[in-house]
């Protein structure tokens, strides 16, 4: 339960992000709004799962779930330059995630 908790906290990193950008400034009202909600969402996850899983590792997953998912998004929706080599980090950053999780056996 804690590291789908964990993977949803990633999620909800991915959307406070992308609406702080679409914020500009929190000039705009519901972007700043879904970073909001977003941000508290993405937190209290955080901070839940981390009764159960070591900090360290906990962070780590959290913030290279946010980090994968908020370039690939931009990536997909053309804010960001598409090249193999972007690929190939973000897949070898998924694989260290879940690498973390395969050596946390006792969860």
């Amino acid at each position: 339960m804690y590291w789908l908790i964990l993977i949803f906290s990633g999620v909800f990193e991915v959307v406070w992000a992308t609406a702080l950008g679409k914020s500009e400034g929190f000039s705009k009202l519901w972007p700043t709004v879904v970073f909001g909600v977003a941000l508290m969402a993405s937190m209290s996850g955080l901070a839940f799962m981390m009764r159960e899983l070591p900090v360290g590792t906990s962070y780590a997953v959290w913030v290279g779930i946010g980090a994968a998912l908020t370039l690939t998004y931009t990536m997909v929706f053309g804010t960001e330059s598409v090249s193999w080599v972007k690929v190939l980090l973000i897949m070898g950053l998924i694989g260290r995630v879940v690498g973390l999780k395969l050596v946390d056996s006792s969860r």
